[in-house]
Formats: structure tokens, sequence, C-alpha cells
């Protein structure tokens, strides 16, 4: 008898990281109904953040009413477990002692301003606002948790995090000294005042983020990841001018340097890692270690005698150091055979590796993406068909 470790990231706009492990061992049990499977669903920080942490920590979720990115109300929800169920390691990340006392919420921004949560026809950074993560951050805190756990990835939004501290108690004021609520950057120009004095205290507040990019300039959140979420190249220069001066206005208003905006990952989900660290005194730590951590894999790898993983889209770039690229090189360290499924296979392949990409050539992606289950299924129940190679 084999043991399996089917460890998979979500299939963007198809399927869940915790569905497609299923497809896999669907595929896979078929084939070899004798075979042992551990299923451990990945996750970057976007959707599938909360679920997947806080079930491998043997944790609860409430589900909490917030508003979403372009202002409609919406139910998401909020992890929360306790840190003896960590590893000793991952607690050392969140800041909790050896004893292992203490609790801690996991809030995933993906569920209250994702960019999943929206068609293509509202995605636009000028109108969609972190607020609700604020909302999932406020219902943490009043849970009276030791500490939060924030996962940025997926986001709908470029608003520096001021749609979530607006949801804090922060207050966006014109010149006139009146309350903008929602602080979108199409409100951006009448702010020109930042007041705190009514905002809730956070206990210590880690976001989980493997984005290396600076808040501003080319490799910053506007001019990298606003065309994903909908910017129009022609308004790019407007909602960078914009952008650096509510961040000044930020860290005056919070007693920060202005040079936080250069430090290396505040371009994370549309500024909200700056956000928060400037208003909050957040900190960035790296997302796929601390995943690795909470999810056992080292040692899940160790017993596993094959090891299956994908994602939706895997290209050259997907081996820089998280989600199944990291899997993979974790499994080749430790000299197990590793397959690799997915939808879209932009790279060459390389010796002791094997790649699999689960669409059939032709086949247009608005077939595809809701086939996307059944296509890695018969993907794996092909590839081991003829044996283990």
């Amino acid at each position: 008898m084999k043991r399996v470790l089917i460890a998979f990231d979500k299939f963007k706009d198809a399927i869940s990281a915790h569905e497609a492990c299923e497809a896999a061992t669907r595929g896979l049990h078929s084939l070899h109904p004798d075979w042992s499977f551990d299923l451990c669903p990945l996750t970057d920080g976007g959707e599938g953040f909360c679920a997947s942490l806080t079930t491998a920590a043997q944790g609860g979720r409430e589900i909490h009413l917030c508003t979403g990115p372009r202002g409609t109300m919406l139910s998401a929800p909020v992890g929360f477990v306790q840190a003896r169920n960590l590893s000793e390691s991952t607690r050392s990340r969140l800041g909790f002692g050896a004893s292992g006392s203490g609790s801690l919420a996991v809030v995933e921004m993906a569920a209250a301003s994702g960019l999943a949560l929206l068609p293509k026809s509202q995605r636009d950074p000028w109108h969609t606002s972190s607020y609700g993560t604020g909302d999932l951050l406020r219902a943490a805190v009043q849970r009276g948790v030791d500490s939060v756990l924030l996962g940025v990835g997926g986001s709908a939004t470029n608003d520096l995090g001021l749609g979530a501290l607006a949801a804090l108690g922060f207050k966006f004021l014109d010149a006139e000294g009146m309350a903008i609520a929602n602080p979108t950057p199409a409100t951006w120009e009448k702010i020109q005042q930042i007041d705190q004095s009514a905002a809730i205290s956070l206990p210590p507040l880690f976001i989980a983020c493997d984005v290396t990019n600076q808040l501003l300039g080319p490799t910053g959140a506007t001019a990298v990841f606003g065309p994903q979420k909908g910017l129009r190249a022609d308004d790019a220069p407007r909602l960078e001018i914009q952008a650096q001066r509510l961040a000044a206005l930020l860290c005056t208003a919070c007693d920060q340097s202005n040079e936080l905006t250069a430090v290396a990952g505040t371009g994370a989900a549309g500024g909200i890692a700056f956000g928060l660290m400037a208003a909050c005194r957040a900190k960035l730590i790296p997302g796929f270690p601390l995943v690795s951590d909470w999810l056992a894999l080292p040692a899940r790898i160790a017993t596993a005698d094959l090891v299956l993983t994908g994602e939706g889209r895997f290209d050259t770039t997907s081996l820089g150091g998280k989600g199944p690229g990291a899997l993979i090189a974790l499994a080749r360290e430790a000299g197990k055979p590793v397959h690799l499924f997915a939808g879209s296979l932009e790279m060459v392949m390389e010796e002791g590796r094997s790649f699999h990409a689960i669409t059939p050539p032709g086949m247009l992606l608005s077939e595809a993406l809701p086939r996307t289950a059944e296509l890695l299924e018969a993907a794996v129940r092909g590839t081991f068909a003829p044996g283990i190679r």
C-alpha cells in the first residue's frame, strides 16, 4: 500500500483547494482503492485561507456580516483557534510563548474584499474597498483573541487599507471636517485629514504575505496589481499620485516615517499591508513558511510515498517560493516523486518532476473552467492508469 500526499492549491475561478484535492483523490482511488490518501489543501493567503488553517488546527469558524468590495453586504467567516493546537514553530512565528496558551483569530481578506466576489464588469479599484476586511478584524477583536492572523491574497482593492481602517474607527475628513464613511480611491481627492481618536485597539496583528512589492513606484501596488483588478492604463498615474499623498497623510497621522512606503511587502493586496502597518503596527510574516509549519508539510511529505499537487496556472514564476512550487521543492529535497497538475502549464519539464496540463488541446477556457474538477480527475486517472511512473 502506498501513502499519497494530495496537496493542491485552488484553481482560480473554478474550484477551491479542497475541491481540487478531492477530485485528484477520486481519480487515484478509482485505480488504487487500497492506497492511503492524505488530503492537505494549500493556501496562499487568498481564498480558502481561513478554512484550511482553521480546520487544520481543530478550530471553529463563525460567520459574520460584512461589507463587500463594492458596498453590498455579504457573509464571511472568521476562524478561531487555540495556540496550543499549533506547532511550537508556528506559535513562535505568531508571538505566542512556549506554553501555548492563548487564542488566535484567522481572517481571510478574499472572503470580504476579494476579486472573485465581483463579476468583471464591477472590478474597478477606484470604487472597491477593504472595509469588509476591517469588519472581520473588528469581529475578531470583539471575541477577545490574543492575536490575529490576516491572509491578504486575492484582493479586489487598491485602497491602502483605508477602508479597513474606517471600519476600525479611523475617520477620514474633508476640508470642512465632514467624515467620508468609506474612503475608496474615488473619494481620495476630498480627504484632507485623518482622525484616529475613535479607533479601536487591536491585539498583535500578523499579515501572511509572500509579496515583496513596495507600496509605490514601478513595482508598487498600483503599477503591478492595479491592472489585474480592473485599473485602466491611463488611470494609473492619477491613482499613483493620490496613493502617494494618502500614504503620506496616514504616516503623519500615525506618527510613522514616510519611508514605510519603501518597505518590501507594503504593496501587498492594494496596500492594505502598508495601511495596517502604519496605523495598527501590523507585522508581515512570510506566508508559505507559516503555512508549511501550520500544516506540518515537511512531516507529511516525509511519510508519503508519492506527492500530488497543482493549481490553475503554473509557469516559471510559480517556482518563486510559495504554494505548489515550494511544495515541489520540499518533496524534491525529501527524495519523493511528485506530480503537478495545472489547468494552464507554461514551463519546460525539469528532470525528476512530472507536470501535466489537465485541459485538452483546443478546449476553450470558457468550456474548461466549469469542468475543472472533472478534467483534473481524468488527468490523474490517465497519468497513473499504467502504473506509477
